[in-house]
């Protein structure tokens, strides 16, 4: 038994390997369940007892010393081969350089942004709210009354089992925040995601996004809304726009207006993006009523002011010419890559 041991330590002292299959067949042929290594254990049963603590003792030192000496020359093939992988990644530095493709922005975050700039540089500040609100913030602050269409089932998303808690249906619900929390002059502006229960079409969508803007103080008037809107749109749409306002109502405010700027694809002659008329319909406006100051425990006598709200899918469908507000929702790589790098 101990000449076998012997044998097999001068074979694992002697041996070397080029190549890790080489030191694989090496380990199988040792260490393997029928490696001669494996075959030594096997015959150590029938050792004579007096002598087995021995021969036991060398049995695992001639193991210990074959796994060791596996590993070590496998430790030297992985680096060599490592190194050599790594000298033949070595750039060439006459090739032409390769930029990574610069990514884009979404073009309605495109415009959102644009939209805030224009109202951040005359004063307003940006606020957000949650997009799960209660009866309270989203209809009953704002005038709205308890049988208005709005409330029915139809345009509202409610959660189910608690009519009183309902997917916000405009941003206006963070306007009551904001009046709620501050005292005037206010001046923000509220971008978000909106939620409405509307078949979903090229014009419509049960998802959409607004920005909608407040400002309160002492003496604010009609005419200050209307140069606030002019300034905007000759902003958003060029330095030629000009804007109408035509009669409207929202429960939130009074007197309101629907504000259109003139049409800068065709600009006046008319066009299938005005429809012929020359003017396009881009936001909804008007003096805040006096009751929604008033449950926001604002001081009505003392402080007016007026809001609007405009969707920033509309706006982009305006400025890109896009005729199918889907394709904002629809992740198409093609339609997104046509805002690669824009800001």
């Amino acid at each position: 038994m101990l000449e076998k041991i012997k044998a097999v330590l001068e074979e694992i002292e002697a041996f070397d390997a080029k190549t890790l299959e080489e030191a694989e067949a090496f380990r199988v042929r040792m260490l393997a369940k029928k490696g001669l290594i494996s075959a030594l254990f096997n015959d150590f049963k029938t050792v004579d007892p007096a002598h087995r603590k021995a021969i036991g003792q060398q049995l695992n030192e001639l193991k210990q010393t074959a796994t060791e000496k596996i590993r070590t020359i496998k430790s030297r093939l992985e680096a060599e081969a490592g190194q050599g992988a790594e000298d033949k990644k070595q750039p060439d530095m006459s090739m032409p350089a390769v930029f990574d493709p610069v990514g884009s922005r979404h073009p309605l975050s495109i415009i959102r942004n644009k939209i805030n700039t224009i109202f951040e540089k005359i004063g307003f500040v940006v606020s957000e709210g949650p997009e799960i609100e209660d009866d309270w913030h989203n209809f009953s602050a704002l005038n709205f009354p308890e049988d208005h269409p709005a409330r029915d089932m139809q345009d509202t998303f409610f959660v189910e089992k608690n009519p009183d808690i309902a997917l916000r249906t405009h941003t206006s619900s963070v306007q009551v925040r904001v009046m709620e929390t501050q005292k005037p002059p206010i001046r923000t502006i509220s971008p978000g995601r909106v939620f409405r229960n509307e078949a979903i079409s090229a014009r419509a969508h049960c998802i959409f996004h607004q920005v909608e803007g407040l400002y309160i103080d002492e003496g604010v008037s009609f005419a200050d809304m209307k140069q606030c809107l002019l300034y905007f749109a000759r902003e958003m749409f060029g330095a030629g726009t000009e804007i109408r306002l035509r009669p409207s109502f929202f429960p939130f405010t009074e007197p309101s207006a629907e504000m259109d700027v003139s049409c800068s694809i065709c600009g006046g002659p008319g066009c299938t993006v005005c429809k012929y008329s020359g003017w396009i319909e881009v936001l909804g406006c008007g003096m805040v009523d006096p009751n929604v100051l008033d449950n926001c425990h604002i001081d009505s006598r003392k402080y007016t002011g007026f809001a609007f709200g405009m969707g920033i899918e509309r706006i982009a469908m305006i400025i890109y010419q896009i005729k199918d507000l889907r394709m904002f929702f629809e992740n198409d790589l093609r339609f997104l890559r046509q805002f690669t790098s824009a800001m």
